[in-house]
């Protein structure tokens, strides 16, 4: 198996360890007498933590590896999911009120998030260390399919598992952790290239060269968390679940949204070869028009329609930010943009909880409703601004 099947695997089996608590978040969360804002909170402490660290994470391994870095990841994941899950036990079982459980589960998050940072900034600069110029953009979208493998099957496990349980998720995420990391140090080999010294530009430096596509980046990565944060609600409350129904249900829709995300990743942005621009000039207009879709529907077939179209344009969208960002810089550089790509996602996950959860409390069609309102303005960015600017080359 190449290198970058065994890189595939692993990232799919880091997305699962995570995808499997999509459709459980929520309604395990008002299981414990947390509020919206709360639930949105977890979230956003982890994303904050992957925004402070990414960068280090990505110069870490340009000195002392990819390989070390992303078993670091991965096994500070599975840490942090065991304490997750202890955590909410006690508060399901009225040991802990839910001040206390709210404390505990927050202490989790930056655990994870803290060391979950690790990985994918690392993974990417796998890729650019492993391709050709000429193949970063099929490079980078292989990432995605990966990402997008594990939604697939994570909502569909996490739905399956909280018939048994709300928490069977959480435990399954932790062991398969635990798995993941054995399986990074048997079988995934270390790239031989490494920068001993420090690299030829600073964190900041790069930044500024390549900062407009980070701005991107963290407005599309933005306007898909205030979606994928408030979804299980709106499928809730729309439909009227109880709080093992919503599981189940939201576990359907994400699977639609998933495979849509692995098609397009997967096979089209591979094959069709465009230009990082052109993917994102094709695919924030199909984002934008998925979340109209949400505003507008009222059943499950209809939302679920919406957020497959949501999930095909950020497929097209997201590999060529990566794409883009990794062909701006030399090859001694990969570790570094890869972390501040992450950092600048990360941004927008942990604003796009808060941003979603508040709006939702306002109105349930509000975060959708602002999210294409962000992704108009992205569009009208890149329809303007120069493609020396937008999509930078070497």
């Amino acid at each position: 198996m190449s290198p970058r099947a065994l890189l595939f695997v692993t990232v799919f089996n880091s997305i699962l360890g995570l995808s499997v608590l999509f459709p459980i978040l929520a309604p395990l969360g008002r299981s414990l007498d947390l509020s919206e804002v709360q639930i949105g909170s977890l979230s956003a402490t982890y994303a904050l933590m992957q925004f402070v660290l990414s960068p280090y994470w990505g110069r870490r391994s340009e000195r002392v590896g990819r390989k070390p870095v992303i078993l670091i990841g991965v096994l500070g994941f599975a840490a942090a999911f065991f304490l997750f899950g202890a955590v909410a036990h006690f508060g399901l079982r009225g040991a802990l009120g839910p001040g206390p459980v709210f404390a505990g589960l927050l202490v989790a998050r930056v655990i994870g998030g803290a060391f979950s940072s690790a990985t994918l900034p690392t993974a990417q600069a796998y890729i650019a260390d492993t391709t050709e110029r000429a193949d970063r953009t099929a490079g980078m979208a292989l990432v995605g399919a990966a990402f997008g493998l594990g939604i697939v099957f994570g909502p569909a496990i996490g739905a399956l598992l909280a018939g048994l349980s709300l928490l069977a998720p959480v435990y399954f995420s932790a062991g398969f952790a635990l798995l993941n990391a054995v399986f990074v140090w048997l079988f995934l080999p270390d790239t031989t290239r490494r920068v001993l010294d420090a690299p030829k530009a600073s964190a900041p430096a790069l930044s500024g060269r390549v900062w407009p596509l980070l701005t991107v980046g963290f407005a599309v990565t933005l306007a898909s968390v205030a979606m994928e944060q408030t979804v299980a609600f709106y499928y809730q409350d729309r439909l009227s679940l109880a709080p093992q129904q919503t599981a189940r249900t939201v576990g359907a829709a994400l699977v639609c949204y998933g495979v849509v995300a692995v098609l397009v990743q997967g096979f089209i942005v591979r094959r069709v070869r465009w230009s990082p621009l052109v993917l994102l000039r094709v695919g924030v207009p199909i984002a934008l028009l998925g979340f109209v879709g949400l505003v507008l529907s009222k059943d499950f077939w209809s939302m679920t329609l919406a957020l497959s179209i949501q999930g095909f344009g950020q497929g097209l969208a997201l590999p060529g930010v990566s794409a883009a960002l990794s062909l701006a810089v030399d090859d001694d550089e990969q570790g570094a943009v890869a972390g501040l790509s992450s950092s600048s996602s990360a941004l927008g996950r942990m604003l796009g909880p808060l941003a979603g959860a508040g709006l939702y409390q306002l109105h349930p069609t509000y975060p959708y409703m602002f999210s294409a309102g962000l992704l108009g303005v992205v569009l009208v960015v890149l329809i303007l601004g120069a493609r020396r600017t937008l999509a930078p080359s070497r």
